[in-house]
Parts: C-alpha cells; structure tokens; sequence
C-alpha cells in the first residue's frame, strides 16, 4: 500500500551527488550548515503556481540566513512535467523568477527512484508508508543533514515558515531574530 523502506545506507542528504538540469554533478555536501527544502516539482499540476510563487518568496526571504531549496523535477504523476530537465529549469527560472537549484528529471517512487529520494522517505515514512502521493512533496532537512519534516502536497509552502525559521536557528548559531511575513 504505501511502499517499502529499502535499505539506505547513507546517513545523511550531505552524502549524495545529484545531477544539476545540464547533467553535470552535483555533491550535496556543498549544502552542508544549510537548512534545505527539498520539493518534487511540476510544471502542469494544478498545484504549480501557488507552490512555485510561495517556494520562491520563501527563498528570497530566508537565503541569505542559510536557507535553500532544491527542487526535483518529477514526471511520475499524471505525466506533469512532460519535458527536459532543462525545460523545468527554465519554466522555474523565467516563469517563477526561481534562483534555487532545479536539478535533474527524477523518478520519487518505484525501484528507479533517485537514492536521495529513497534516502528522505526513509527518513520520514508517512502513515500510509514512504511512497511520495503527488507533485511538490516537501522535505525540510536541518543544517546536520538529517530530515526533519516531511509535508504534503496540500501543505503551502508558506504555512512551513515557522518550521524554516527554527531550523535556521537550531546549533547555535548566530542567527538574526527572524518574524515571518504572514
């Protein structure tokens, strides 16, 4: 019903290398001391605008405190992102005025799920098991690495804020009081 818990041996989101829209590599390690989203995204879901508009002001908010989000382009449901990984950074970037990582095309769910995707619903299963139910699935990862929170597609992005805020405060570090914007 709700998928397996494969075996993940990684301990932590800093120790995967993913591949940017171009196909280059990326190690994730370069995000460690970070607080990530992390979000599979699409361009032709009824849940796009309002998730795009809230990811990007979320961003454009919180970045300069440690804040970033890395978005998954996925095509696994109802075949909503029909394109290149490079079309879905584009339509991010130019549409959504995305300055975020958009990562390669990945699959979330099934035996070619990316390993970094096996790794955060793992991580955090849900009720009905680890398996991802739609488009803009939302992981909040911690500056160590580990997940968090888990959301669901009917979580807006802007309701996490306050989670986002006391992950970016968390070990101590000097972070600005920050009040949401709601």
């Amino acid at each position: 019903m709700g998928g397996s818990l494969s075996a993940v041996s990684e301990k932590s989101i800093h120790e995967f290398t993913v591949k940017d829209s171009s196909g280059k590599e990326v190690d994730l390690s370069i995000y460690q001391g970070k607080v990530l989203l992390v979000v599979n995204v699409a361009s032709k879901c009824g849940f796009t605008e309002s998730n795009y508009t809230q990811l990007t002001e979320l961003y454009q908010r919180y970045k300069d405190q440690g804040f970033v989000i890395l978005a998954f382009p996925c095509n696994q449901f109802m075949y909503q992102e029909p394109g290149t990984s490079q079309d879905a950074h584009a339509f991010a970037c130019t549409r959504f005025k995305a300055e975020y990582p958009v990562f390669q095309k990945v699959c979330v769910n099934g035996q070619n799920a990316a390993p970094v995707y096996k790794f955060l619903k793992s991580k955090k299963p849900t009720f009905f098991g680890t398996r991802i139910k739609w488009n803009f699935t939302k992981f909040l990862v911690g500056k160590d690495g580990q997940v968090i929170d888990r959301y669901g597609l009917t979580v807006p992005p802007l309701s996490i804020e306050k989670d986002i805020i006391k992950a970016l405060g968390e070990a101590g570090d000097d972070v600005p009081s920050i009040e949401p914007l709601m």
